[in-house]
């Protein structure tokens, strides 16, 4: 921690941008008690806080930094505000504002678990999250098109997304298989000069922005790459992830349920990529099917925690994590189990976020005004819409319809709805968040409290 302290001293001495680390600490956590609202929310506050408000970073330079994280495995708006955080005030700065961002999320989730785990069979809990789980679905059909309006601006970008979501949802192809292929074509389209796959430019302040002014036309030695620098930082939390993870391993074995946490999330941290929308496709079939941690509603019950508390949604995996030790707690009290199982989760999800930042980000840095790294960035963005829309539908299927039939072939592999089961209430409340949300404009957190109250009427009518 001694190196980090110095680097905090010498951007609070001697860094040219004017931004001294404790205005930096306050601006870093008032980002992250408004970072509601999934990654376009998030990314939104970020980008009208930092570029707009405080004109620390431009838009040019926050939309290269935003694609590389997009590109990322994890949490898109964390990375962002990571990568931000270490343009200014270097690694200590970057884990500052990671940091920051995440520890709202990490608190109330915890607080919500604790909640859940005693009281989940209660019926006016069970009726707050069930209004819940129909906001939720109506947002994340929001994010759809929110992304799509950006990423699908030509019919190759709206053929990539459609071809994402056929791959993934009608045929289960993995994540990253979609991702290479996207990156891929728009790479080649790129760099043959199609138009289609140009960046998109958005405008931005006039005046010079800080972090800019600060690194110039050429790189301060902070950003610039090195081979001995990425060795160190590669071992520093390369160390700092795996050593609780094979540790645990080799106190408790493969079948311990903390083991079971610990390598299940750190795969899950190097293999999903898109955000957290994909994240959850991901999860789902794992936690869900194949680990049998939570059900499937309950998955929507932990994104409607998510949803309703600052962070990033991918928080929601450590509701999955508290939820599989409180399940299986050993000699523990369960609370206890499920608390460490919801911190170990956390951990060995968001340390390699740093990881990517702190390695990757110089050479980044390097390689702005590429045009096939853009292309291929572009390419990326419009493959997650469809993964997006994917998602949105396997969340209806399990808030709008009780029971669903698998269909599996040789090639294909779907849940098909059971239309009989149709829950009414549900698809009622469902609409009623998306009339609010598309037709009248209203906020997300009054959305997703009229949704909670409608859950409650709706069980003391009887209705549920």
């Amino acid at each position: 921690m001694s190196d980090l302290a110095a680097e905090a001293k010498v951007s609070e001495a001697d860094a040219g941008h004017g931004i001294r680390f404790g205005e930096a600490f306050r601006v870093w956590l008032r980002v992250a008690l408004l970072s509601f609202g999934g990654p376009a929310g998030q990314i939104a506050v970020m980008h009208r806080i930092l570029v707009e408000e405080k004109n620390w970073i431009s838009e040019s330079r926050f939309l290269h930094a935003l694609n590389y994280c997009m590109l990322l495995p994890g949490p898109e708006a964390q990375q962002l505000a990571t990568y931000i955080g270490w343009l200014l005030h270097r690694t200590a700065g970057g884990i500052m504002a990671g940091g920051l961002f995440i520890l709202p999320g990490i608190i109330s989730i915890m607080a919500l678990s604790y909640i859940y785990a005693g009281y989940g069979n209660v019926s006016f809990v069970e009726a707050l999250f069930f209004g819940l789980k129909a906001a939720v679905l109506a947002i994340v059909i929001q994010a759809v098109v929110r992304v799509g309006k950006r990423a699908l601006r030509n019919r190759i970008m709206i053929s990539l997304a459609a071809v994402a979501f056929i791959a993934i949802f009608f045929f289960n192809v993995p994540f990253p298989v979609i991702i290479i292929a996207a990156g891929v074509i728009g790479y080649i389209g790129a760099r043959a000069g199609r138009p289609e796959f140009a960046a998109v430019e958005h405008g931005g302040g006039k005046k010079t922005a800080a972090i800019d002014g600060m690194l110039g036309d050429e790189l301060p030695d902070h950003v610039r790459p090195t081979v001995p620098r990425a060795l160190k930082v590669s071992a520093v939390w390369l160390l700092l992830w795996l050593v609780p993870v094979f540790t645990l391993l080799i106190a408790f074995g493969q079948a311990n349920v903390f083991s079971q946490i610990a390598i299940f999330f750190s795969k899950m941290a190097m293999v999903t990529f898109g955000g957290a929308y994909a994240v959850l496709a991901y999860v789902a079939q794992q936690a869900v099917e194949h680990y049998h941690w939570v059900g499937p509603r309950e998955m929507l019950d932990g994104l409607g925690m998510a949803e309703t508390t600052p962070g990033p949604l991918i928080m929601v995996l450590q509701f999955v994590g508290f939820m599989a030790a409180f399940r299986d707690p050993g000699s523990l009290s369960p609370m206890l189990a499920g608390t460490l199982g919801g911190l170990l989760a956390t951990w060995v999800t968001f340390t390699p976020c740093f990881l990517w930042i702190f390695l990757g980000a110089p050479f980044i840095e390097t390689m702005r005004g590429n045009k096939g790294l853009a292309g291929a960035l572009s390419a990326i963005t419009a493959a997650v819409v469809g993964v997006i829309l994917n998602l949105s539908i396997w969340f209806a299927l399990h808030t709008v319809f009780r029971q669903t039939v698998p269909v599996r072939s040789l090639l294909l592999s779907f849940d098909m709805p059971v239309w009989s089961s149709i829950d009414i209430a549900a698809l009622a409340l469902a609409i009623a968040a998306a009339t609010a949300i598309f037709r009248f404009n209203v906020g997300m957190l009054t959305v997703l409290a009229g949704s909670c109250v409608a859950g409650v009427v709706l069980r003391l009518a009887g209705a549920i």
